[in-house]
């Protein structure tokens, strides 16, 4: 197990390149079973989850290689065998499995999903989804079985906007007798990813990037080759960074309209931003403005940012106020920017935070994956050297972040842990 030691009070200067998206990636994945020949997906992050993923094709029979950042998938020998607990228990992205098998085979069994805990993040909008298209759901032994004779094109309403429950319900529709219309649809450029991959491979669908979605079934799927867009929430953890402590960084291969919900309140607190077609320019103030910040589903403050932008708030001056709307769980991190020194309270779904507080290096656990980016962040604001363990959360997410982040003149690094920190972490 290792730790990772971030060095504090280093400017930050340079340019970094943005990979893949990992949020289309590990939809993407599952989704190229579904073809009946070979896919191809190039610009894929070099992520624990999309190993991950890889090796759960391989366990029902898939072909898979890698060439740098292509994966090529050969899904013709692919079986509906059951995908229990295990591999599945380690993120939370599994359950595309769920959509994909179902529309493949009409039936399948997965274990019930990992990732990070955020509290709460029920299935039932997915569950819904299926069971409109005709398949009958149970939960058996921890796992949740999908069976159907056929799949039957249906009119589905989501309660909540889901971009999980979108994605499996488009992956499932694809491929159902008739038409499906999805209405409340979710609209992440992400969703528009797995739309363009299915697209491509013969798939009917209209709609996209609005809230409702149609989508025609075919009866088959050829393969195709597809490369992911960037990273909207790689990009806006280094933006966010740089906002702290860059003098002059470059961000390069970005889509700056899946950020403007972001650089928006960025400029609002005082940074300077300039957006080119594929890449953006931000230098931190000499004094940042405390702004209030909300998240929303896309195209609003995306949840995904919200842990890294509270650390930001705590050098600005004054009182500012994040209210996340979509994961009330998501405050893990503020115990740990305590620990630091940052003067933080939670009142329910909202974090107010006093900046202007200077941060002081200490140890701190990463309980989630953007709690881990967050923390990140506070060491290379901090005093002192911060030493965060539970990297295994950011290896989730985040390619070379060690490498990227040394390339703009951070002074970070990995250390193993001793056997009493190990036995210590898991008697917490």
């Amino acid at each position: 197990m290792e730790k990772l030691m971030v060095e504090g009070g280093h400017p930050l200067r340079g340019r970094i390149h943005i990979s893949g998206a990992k949020n289309s990636a590990v939809a993407l994945i599952p989704a190229a079973i579904m073809a009946d020949s070979v896919v191809s997906i190039d610009n894929l992050p070099k992520i624990s989850d999309v190993e991950t993923l890889a090796s759960l094709l391989e366990d029902i029979g898939a072909s898979v290689s890698h060439s740098g950042t292509c994966m090529t998938i050969d899904p013709r020998n692919i079986i509906p065998m059951p995908l229990p607990n295990g591999r599945v228990k380690k993120l939370r992205a599994s359950y595309y499995m769920m959509g994909a098998m179902l529309g493949k085979f009409k039936k399948a069994a997965i274990g019930l999903p990992g990732g990070c805990n955020l509290g709460p993040r029920p299935i039932d909008q997915h569950i819904k989804g299926f069971e409109a298209l005709g398949a009958k759901v149970t939960n058996e032994h921890g796992s949740i079985f999908l069976r159907a004779d056929k799949l039957t094109g249906a009119r589905i309403y989501l309660d909540v906007v889901s971009v999980g429950a979108t994605i499996n319900i488009m992956l499932a529709a694809v491929k159902a007798e008739g038409r499906t219309i999805i209405e409340n649809a979710a609209k992440e450029p992400e969703i528009i990813d797995v739309a363009t991959l299915l697209t491509s491979m013969g798939a009917k669908i209209k709609g996209v990037g609005t809230n409702v979605i149609r989508i025609d079934g075919v009866s088959e799927l050829t393969g195709c080759s597809h490369s992911i867009i960037p990273d909207r929430i790689e990009a806006g953890t280094y933006i966010i960074a740089a906002a702290a402590m860059g003098e002059e960084v470059i961000i390069d291969n970005i889509i700056p309209a899946h950020l403007e919900a972001l650089t928006a309140k960025l400029r609002e607190m005082g940074v300077h931003i300039e957006t080119g077609d594929d890449q953006m320019y931000i230098k931190s103030p000499s004094r940042l403005n405390s702004v209030d910040i909300k998240t929303l589903v896309y195209p609003g403050f995306a949840t995904d940012l919200q842990q890294p932008a509270t650390v930001l708030l705590t050098k600005a001056n004054g009182t500012s106020m994040v209210t996340d709307t979509i994961y009330n769980a998501r405050f893990k991190h503020i115990d740990e920017l305590r620990r630091m020194g940052a003067d933080v309270k939670v009142d329910g779904r909202a974090a107010v935070i006093n900046g202007g507080t200077p941060l002081e290096g200490a140890s701190v656990k990463a309980s989630d994956l953007r709690a881990g980016a967050a923390l990140v962040i506070a060491g290379l604001m901090a005093k002192g050297v911060t030493e965060i363990t539970g990297v295994e959360h950011i290896d989730r997410g985040y390619e070379d972040l060690e490498e990227k982040l040394l390339a703009l003149g951070a002074n970070i690094w990995r250390e193993q842990l001793s056997t009493d920190e190990i036995a210590q972490i898991k008697s917490s």
